[in-house]
């Protein structure tokens, strides 16, 4: 393998976000509950969708980064899985058919830039949907949960071919409408150089009464919520699930 790349969004997605695993129990619980395929928004480099294959669903995933869906359709190939992947935004996703359900992991509500990009993510949803169909979304159970100040939370850390990649939470700033997640990205190579820079996220301030309040607006209505609890390394969530009204 080539030494990571600090501008890699398939390294970092996977050093921040592959190893996480508490949701997973309540994806797979709604995928069985629905009669047909699931679709998976913000898919990433297919933490949920290659899971849900794996347990024999039919899944569709969709994400707006092509290197990330790149790696997702090359992770199911090499598995044997049949994953359909999709590269598109989610607020513009016309798939031209139905699911039985619509999934959204790891608070992808809260990066659409406000009130205006769920609107969209909700009425794109929506349509693909039948009636009585199911869209369910985590959102962040306590904004205030992943507060962290330097040296007083781990690393998210991975090891690549001799490589390590590492990601520090160094702040999380809660102002106004949104959150502001920093993060040191570290990488040392096998012969212990250092390279590192800062990244950050803006995540929008939104609450389970807020979202379901604006799904509303868009055609569906509340049918329960499941919380995640927290984890050492990621803060909760809840799952607020949704149907077609």
């Amino acid at each position: 393998m080539s030494a990571p790349r600090l501008d890699s969004e398939v390294v970092w997605h996977d050093v921040e976000c592959g190893a996480y695993a508490a949701d997973l129990p309540a994806w797979a619980e709604l995928a069985a509950g629905a009669a047909g395929p699931v679709l998976e928004l913000g898919a990433g480099t297919g933490r949920v969708s290659l899971h849900l294959a794996r347990a024999g669903f039919d899944v569709v995933a969709v994400d707006s980064a092509s290197e990330l869906i790149a790696e997702l359709a090359q992770r199911a190939e090499a598995a044997g899985l049949t994953v359909e992947v999709v590269c598109a935004d989610v607020r513009r996703l016309d798939l031209g058919r139905e699911v039985a359900a619509v999934i959204a992991p790891m608070q992808l509500m809260h990066l659409l830039g406000g009130a205006g990009g769920r609107a969209a993510a909700l009425t794109a949803a929506r349509a693909h949907l039948p009636r009585g169909g199911v869209f369910a979304a985590a959102l962040l159970a306590d904004e205030t949960a992943a507060d962290g100040e330097g040296g007083s939370v781990l690393p998210d850390v991975r090891e690549l071919d001799g490589w390590v990649c590492s990601s520090l939470p160094l702040e999380v700033a809660v102002a106004g409408g949104g959150i502001e997640v920093r993060r040191l990205r570290q990488l040392v190579s096998p012969g212990g150089e250092l390279t590192e820079r800062l990244a950050s996220v803006h995540l929008d301030r939104l609450t389970a009464d807020a979202f379901e309040h604006e799904a509303e607006a868009t055609g569906f209505r509340r049918r329960e919520r499941i919380a995640v609890p927290p984890t050492p390394d990621h803060v909760g969530s809840t799952i607020s699930v949704l149907e077609v009204d």
